[in-house]
């Protein structure tokens, strides 16, 4: 056996034949077999390497091999183990692919092998996934042909000429429920900004003219750069102090208030009433829908607050009819006309969750369904704030005048603001701003979608009436036409005798305390006699009721106290023309 083995090492010795014993013999052809098979294993191992390098042979079978641990790999792993599943090696060298072991740390070769392949299908996953879709924005709608809103048409206004004031005209609204079913799923499509960010700081200097520790008091430079319009932007907003709007910012609430306008999330309409100056009106024509879904809120100050709790049904719930009273319990200003530009222009901030948003002043009577309103003045025209214009003014020039007259603010203010205006560039309305058909817009409504354009318009037109006057006519224009030098961004202008369609406008409250209350019921009241024959043949065609204004009517002093007293009755006449 010794020789045997000899044999097998070096194969030089002499010829077995020497060998007498027959089982020695049997022996030893035993084991030269294996021989045999090992040199022919080691040839074509040789014969491999000499040649693969040369035919390039090797990379293909390198190739080969990774493709079949990599299908094995795609077809046998398991997620959410804790290792990773490898067939375990045979002695003799073979794969047992009926049992599997998982990965131990202590095995390197394991451990390499598992590194690879998680790398490969790492890359392989990264390479195969596909890239995540584009957003998708609301782009509009036409109506379908037949609807009779498609070829509506404004009729001429009444030939009446005796009433030359501002009157409502029809307007072609959808049934309530095919406006909520046009309802967009998807936001407008807002140009050039996509992110917009607000200014926060709890220690505010004021630097330059103008502006509030509410408002931040941002200096000209910031001013400027605000109207540079980008794809992400940080602004002054209102709001600048505190933890968040509404919660020790100068304008809070309470807890529970903003807790039910953080839940707000489709459409809000919004109003306010400050120094019990209104009587809170309640909707009407609203349908289920927009009861069960759009959120009414009405913001007032402790004054008006107490002046409810006395005069108004105040349920346990802080609600009255459909409004949701929430009260204020600090104010940023002292004029409230300038306190009730924050809800009425900075709706984002307050109901940060709301989609869509529909502002009316607080002596505004709203008389037709949020849903009816938004697709007609925002989705129909594919617009994301719409407003109406002014019915007789159209130049701010002119409106600034107006206001002076009419003793809206203090008149140097008014100038100050309109000089500075004029010398960045505001000129007189003309045909020349067709399409744009006004610089004045009648702000007691606004109808408004969340999207970044439109709130960054909210919010530089707020910054305006924080440095200037409250007067927000003024500062529109000048808003709108620095956006749109920068966007193709604009606001829908709608007439104003559409917004005298969907809200009714009422009258103050001091103004409806003076009048007579009407005789109670049962009680016979005084009718004066019919005039004489002669009379009524020269006043045929005439209407009794202005022959008995004029039979009533004062007559009014001369000179200068005239204009004055014209002007008191026609405010207690009803005809309003106060903004």
């Amino acid at each position: 056996m010794i020789s045997g083995s000899l044999g097998l090492r070096s194969g030089s010795y002499g010829s077995l034949q020497l060998q007498s014993n027959q089982e020695v013999q049997s022996s030893l052809v035993v084991v030269r077999k294996p021989q045999k098979m090992y040199k022919e294993k080691e040839g074509l191992v040789h014969w491999f390497f000499k040649v693969a390098p040369r035919r390039k042979v090797g990379m293909l079978l390198l190739c080969a091999i990774s493709a079949v641990v990599f299908g094995w790999v795609l077809y046998f792993g398991k997620d959410g183990q804790q290792g990773v599943q490898i067939p375990s090696l045979g002695l003799n060298g073979t794969s047992e692919l009926g049992t599997h072991s998982y990965f131990s740390p202590n095995n390197v070769d394991q451990y390499i092998h598992m590194e690879l392949n998680s790398s490969v299908q790492s890359d392989f996953g990264r390479f195969m996934s596909k890239p995540s879709p584009p957003p998708v924005y609301f782009k509009g709608y036409t109506l379908p042909p037949g609807n009779p809103c498609e070829s509506f048409t404004l009729p001429p206004p009444p030939a009446d000429k005796k009433r030359i004031g501002p009157r409502p005209c029809p307007v072609c609204y959808l049934p309530v429920e095919e406006a909520i079913s046009l309802m967009p799923n998807a936001p407008s499509f807002s140009p050039v900004i996509q992110n917009l960010t607000y200014i926060t700081e709890e220690n505010s200097t004021r630097s330059e003219f103008g502006g509030s520790e509410f408002g931040g008091y941002p200096t000209l430079k910031q001013r400027i750069n605000s109207y540079d319009i980008r794809e992400s932007m940080s602004i002054h907003c209102g709001f600048v102090r505190g933890i968040k709007p509404g919660r020790q910012t100068g304008f809070d609430l309470d807890d529970s208030d903003l807790f039910e306008m953080d839940r707000c999330q489709g459409i809000v309409v919004a109003s306010a009433i400050f120094g019990a100056y209104d009587l809170i009106q309640q909707p009407k024509n609203i349908s289920e829908t927009a009861k069960k879904n759009v959120c009414f809120f009405m913001f007032v100050d402790e004054e008006t607050y107490r002046f409810m709790t006395k005069s108004s049904e105040l349920n346990s719930s802080k609600n009255i009819g459909l409004w949701r009273i929430v009260v204020i319990h600090s104010l940023p200003y002292h004029d409230p006309r300038r306190t009730g530009k924050v809800p009425k222009l900075l709706l984002h901030r307050l109901f940060p969750n709301a989609r869509y948003s529909l502002w009316i002043d607080g002596k505004l009577e709203l008389v037709v369904d949020p849903y009816q309103i938004l697709e007609r003045f925002l989705w129909r025209k594919n617009a994301s704030f719409a407003i109406s214009r002014h019915y007789r003014r159209f130049d701010v020039f002119v409106e600034a005048e107006a206001n002076k007259a009419a003793a809206k603010y203090d008149n140097a203010s008014i100038d100050f603001q309109v000089d500075f205006y004029r010398r960045e560039g505001l000129t007189p309305y003309s045909e020349a701003k067709l399409p744009i058909t006004s610089d004045v817009p009648e702000g007691c409504v606004i109808i408004k979608e969340h999207i970044p354009i439109a709130n960054l318009f909210s919010c530089l037109w707020f910054n305006e009436v924080d440095r200037f006057t409250p007067r927000d006519q003024i500062s529109f224009s000048t808003v709108r036409d620095k956006i749109m030098s920068k966007t193709n961004w604009t606001v829908n202008m709608f007439l104003d005798c559409e917004r005298r369609n969907f809200v009714v406008q009422g009258y103050h409250r001091d103004v409806l305390e003076h009048w007579a209350p009407p005789p109670p019921p049962g009680v016979i009241s005084i009718s004066h006699p019919p005039l004489p024959a002669a009379e009524n043949k020269k006043l045929h065609g005439v209407s009794r009721d202005i022959v008995a204004a004029n039979a009533t009517k004062v007559p009014s002093r001369r000179g200068k106290d005239r204009s004055g007293s014209r002007r008191h009755r026609k405010v207690t006449a009803g005809s309003r023309d106060i903004n």
